[in-house]
């Protein structure tokens, strides 16, 4: 770690003043970045091991390339913390991933270091070939690379982008930071020597010319071209790459600066697509983190001291989350024919238990959506029970597979949509803010969102029986816990259940703001419906609701557009019921960051704003209605 007395990382406003140092000096600037992040993300939280492993690779490319008009584009995102400090951002990181402050990836309107906004995984090399085939149609001289992880090649369009790339011999960077792979004996004096070779300009001058030449002598240049791939590929695993059309470089110590460096400077004269194959230590610097990387992929608060988080658990309280975790247990251990899915997102989705219990019924198919599904589709043809464990946000990637590879064909997939509604600190490329709306369209699918614990269950079980597609939408956040783990009472498909009846105006409540709801009703004498079902619509009951109350408001945590309020609409104008009705719910805008209570409060979704959104759209009567409750209370 950094001494008490360095300033190197003080001077750093911009890349420009990166450059102007030694290159002697950059190891001292690697240890004060290091020990700033994880000070920083210490008190804010954030996605620390990736960040803290990336370092060196940070401070070499902005110390080598003219950013920001070379292009340095980030995949995910986790990774770019050392990114945000070195480009003028480190004051403010003490707001990272809150309310107003720093984004926790790459953001276009945040920075013009920041080339191209992520989240999702995966983007980065189509991302940076398009700008590479742009800056060539305008005849910029300017680099581009693309800095991808190694989660990030389970994707499948990593591998469309890079078979695109080596197709059109565009001169493009492509850095694969490799922090999981099993090739430490690569990472050696030889695999350094033969890196250096390659990337040399002698090994390159040497290496075009003969193809110039043996080219003419087709069984020589064969001979040539097996030889050479042979000897590389029997020390490093960069055959798949030049077969793409790649020119493979490494694999490398991600941490060595001046290794970084020397071979990166090389690789700036050599034309056409590149990949360098950098081995990195997630966590590197910080023995928590390097113990358990999994653990500090993503962390709240912290203790720099210990590594323990400064999180305290509220007593009675269960993640929605861990609810679904403890369901799936008991199911699985019950019907042999369940098999789990999930794409790279084993502790997000609660899925560590199942994986630890069953492991054979338990299937990590990588950063790869639109595999999971149709994996999930095949299963299903053949008999098994798939569940599939997915974040709303990531199920977009596959709308397609959903679509086509499940719903047209009717087939028997559970669907256990978490991190629906607003997410929170992740901001726009995380909300769950669009599956009511995406999903409610598709014919055979039916859609549910529980209000709590219990309710949680009786629609898992609901959605296990249905044959046919199914999704249960949960948001992250927490619940009352349910005394037992039910597996057995199961919801009646299409039916919700008046919790309260009131005055003239009813609430229909799809999801988890049921709670907030009945606050405001209690206050304003209204009636409730948690309405469980989206898709089929309980009709009975909204005909019921709509016979004795003038007014209807529907309050869901979806986008209005397409949501279940506008179904409740549809339902009323088919029917042509007269009475009004008003949508709460998220408006036509990306969600902002923030905790998931300062967000619902920014879209009105908090207790005050739906009292105040009902008092508006009803006027007076609610007003005396609640006046003469309140007096009577």
């Amino acid at each position: 770690m950094a001494s008490e007395n360095s300033t190197l990382l003080e001077s750093i406003q911009s890349p420009a003043d990166l450059r102007a140092l030694e290159q002697s000096q950059l190891p001292q600037l690697a240890d004060e970045l290091r020990e700033f992040i994880i000070q920083s993300i210490s008190k804010t939280g954030g996605h620390l091991g990736s960040g803290l492993g990336a370092v060196e690779i940070t401070i070499a490319l902005h110390y080598l390339f003219d950013t920001p008009h070379d292009r340095l584009i980030w995949d995910v995102g986790h990774q770019c913390y050392p990114h945000k400090i070195l480009t003028g951002r480190r004051e403010q990181m003490s707001g990272l991933r809150q309310q107003g402050g720093l984004s926790g990836f790459p953001k276009i309107s945040e920075s013009e270091y920041d080339n191209f906004g992520a989240g999702h995984s995966s983007t980065s090399i189509s991302a940076a070939l398009g700008m590479a085939i742009a800056a060539n149609a305008q005849g910029i001289d300017r680099k581009t690379v693309a800095i991808i992880g190694d989660g990030g090649m389970t994707a499948g369009m990593a591998y469309e982008a890079l078979n695109h790339a080596g197709s059109i011999d565009t001169d493009l960077l492509v850095i694969l930071n490799d922090n999981e792979m099993s090739i430490s004996p690569n990472v050696g004096a030889m695999s350094k020597y033969l890196s250096r070779i390659w990337s040399g300009k002698i090994y390159t001058t040497f290496r075009a010319g003969s193809k110039k030449i043996l080219q003419y002598i087709p069984s020589a240049w064969e001979l040539a071209r097996r030889t050479e791939e042979h000897v590389k590929g029997m020390i490093v695993p960069g055959t798949l790459f030049e077969e793409l059309g790649f020119s493979y470089y490494g694999p490398i110590d991600g941490h060595n600066l001046n290794d970084l460096i020397h071979l990166v400077k090389n690789l700036q004269q050599i034309r056409g697509p590149q990949l360098l194959h950098i081995v990195t230590q997630k966590g590197k610097g910080y023995a928590p983190a390097e113990e358990d990387a999994c653990k500090f992929h993503g962390v709240g608060p912290f203790d720099p001291a210990t590594g323990q988080s400064r999180a305290s658990s509220k007593p009675g309280v269960q993640s929605y989350t861990q609810i679904f975790s403890d369901w799936l247990v008991k199911k699985g251990q019950e019907d042999p024919l369940l098999q789990v899915i999930t794409p790279a997102m084993r502790e997000g989705s609660g899925l560590v238990e199942f994986s630890q219990q069953m492991p054979e019924r338990y299937h990590d198919v990588g950063i790869a959506e639109q595999h999971c599904v149709t994996l999930a589709a095949g299963m299903a043809c053949d008999g098994l029970k798939p569940v599939v464990a997915i974040y709303s946000t990531f199920l977009q990637r596959a709308y397609d597979q959903f679509v086509h590879d499940v719903a047209v064909q009717n087939l028997d997939v559970l669907f256990a949509v978490d991190r629906a509604g607003i997410v929170g600190a992740d901001g726009a490329t995380h909300t769950g803010s669009f599956d009511i709306s995406y999903a409610r369209c598709i014919p055979n699918v039916i859609l549910m969102a529980p209000a709590n614990g219990d309710d949680m269950f009786e629609l898992l079980n609901a959605a296990y029986r249905y044959p046919g597609p199914a999704l249960v939408r949960y948001p992250r956040d927490s619940t009352a816990k349910p005394d037992t783990v039910n597996t057995s009472v199961a919801a009646d498909i299409g039916k919700g259940m008046l919790v309260r009846e009131g005055s003239d105006t009813a609430l229909l409540v799809f999801g988890t703001l049921l709670e907030i709801a009945l606050e405001v009703a209690e206050e304003l004498d209204l009636s409730v419906a948690n309405m469980r079902f989206i898709k089929p619509l309980d009709q009975a009951l909204i005909e019921q609701l709509a016979s004795k109350h003038k007014n209807l408001v529907t309050i869901e945590d979806n986008s209005i557009l397409g949501g279940a309020g506008t179904a409740v609409l549809e339902f009323l104008n088919q029917r042509q019921m007269t009475n009004r009705c008003l949508r709460l719910g998220l408006s036509d805008d990306f969600p902002s960051q923030g905790s998931r209570e300062q967000v619902l409060q920014e879209f009105g979704l908090d207790k005050a704003g739906i009292r105040d959104s009902i008092i508006q759209f009803i006027g007076d009567q609610v007003s005396n209605t609640a006046d003469h409750h309140l007096k009577n209370a």
